[in-house]
């Protein structure tokens, strides 16, 4: 399907966006990314989007745990609503230009500007000073995925704000010495604010949350999800009101009702009244389950389809190394080594 004329003016010739492989998407994920991705795959006629297993190995995990978390996010990808005619699906490593890209853009990255990033500053911290060199430069990896396509646009959260003007940075450091080469790809900021959890509303949703009540994945059954909403932080009063700052844990409630159904949050609280808040997180656990019935079937159906996704996969490499191998060869023209 071709992109619309407003999108057109707009200059949405190319998306690019990666996920990793670490698990099973959260409810955090599904509103703050993948619902845009699904959406973007039908306005703009050249999309790419990554299963970033590379970048997963920041975080030692067993190969076959790996191996099994590539084939789970493809899974639920497809199950919300990717559509591999509608874009490209692959897996990072499947395409070797991305390392080779990364390397030659490394070296026009300053060490000083990669130890300012904060996932850098955190991690290392939390590895007692010991960060490995991939942790380091993960950010110049991030870099050569969106620049090997020329992409256009990145649909991105807050938190990835400072990754991307990297990549625009590098861009432009490109150009200025070999020529118009790069587009400054434009960020696509998510409406969606974060989710919090439901045990502690001043902190985000996490996969690595140890308070599994914490998190509801997309994959959760519907007793699951109502366990969560059942046992979610609120507070003290009955009434349903979003006050994100006064109430965190009911504003939460409200926000992801309101992610969930479309409804706006003054919708969602004129809606909720007379009901109290313990009636009302029964309201929000059947607006998710009814969001994430379908999605659980479909990945429990795609996850027995190993051949489909394996399948899926190959296609989508083979798609992005027809558009990454002439760039790829370009760049090395241009740098002197072809």
């Amino acid at each position: 399907m071709l992109p619309s004329d407003s999108y057109r003016n707009k200059g949405l010739k190319r998306i690019f966006s990666g996920i990793q492989p670490t698990g099973i998407p959260h409810l955090g994920n599904y509103l703050g990314a993948i619902i845009n991705w699904v959406k973007l795959q039908e306005e703009c006629s050249s999309v790419l989007y990554s299963i970033v297993d590379l970048h997963s190995l920041t975080t030692p995990r067993e190969p076959a745990v790996l191996r099994t978390n590539i084939q789970d996010i493809a899974a639920v990808l497809l199950a919300c609503g990717l559509n591999p005619q509608k874009c490209i699906l692959f897996q990072q490593s499947q395409v070797p230009e991305h390392t080779q890209l990364a390397w030659i853009l490394g070296c026009f990255s300053s060490v000083p500007r990669l130890q300012h990033f904060p996932h850098w500053k955190i991690k290392n911290a939390t590895q007692m000073n010991e960060g490995t060199a991939g942790l380091f430069t993960y950010p110049v990896l991030q870099a050569a995925d969106i620049l090997l396509y020329k992409s256009t646009h990145v649909p991105v959260g807050e938190d990835q704000v400072l990754h991307l003007e990297l990549t625009q940075d590098t861009a432009r450091r490109f150009n200025k010495k070999y020529g118009d080469f790069f587009p400054v790809p434009k960020a696509i900021l998510t409406t969606t604010k974060k989710v919090k959890s439901l045990r502690d509303p001043s902190s985000k949703m996490s996969k690595s949350d140890p308070q599994k009540l914490a998190t509801v994945c997309v994959t959760d059954s519907p007793e699951e999800i109502h366990k969560k909403f059942r046992k979610a932080v609120t507070d003290f009063t009955s009434e349903v009101t979003y006050d994100p700052e006064g109430r965190p844990g009911v504003s939460n409630l409200v926000a992801i009702h309101s992610a969930i159904t479309g409804l706006s949050t003054e919708e969602v609280v004129h809606q909720s009244v007379g009901i109290d808040t313990a009636h009302y997180k029964a309201v929000v656990a059947e607006a998710v389950i009814e969001k994430f019935s379908p999605i659980r079937n479909e990945f429990k159906r795609l996850k027995e389809d190993r051949a489909y996704l394996e399948k899926v996969l190959c296609t989508g490499a083979e798609k992005a190394k027809e558009l990454a191998s002439p760039v790829y060869l370009e760049i090395k023209r241009l740098v002197g080594l072809h």
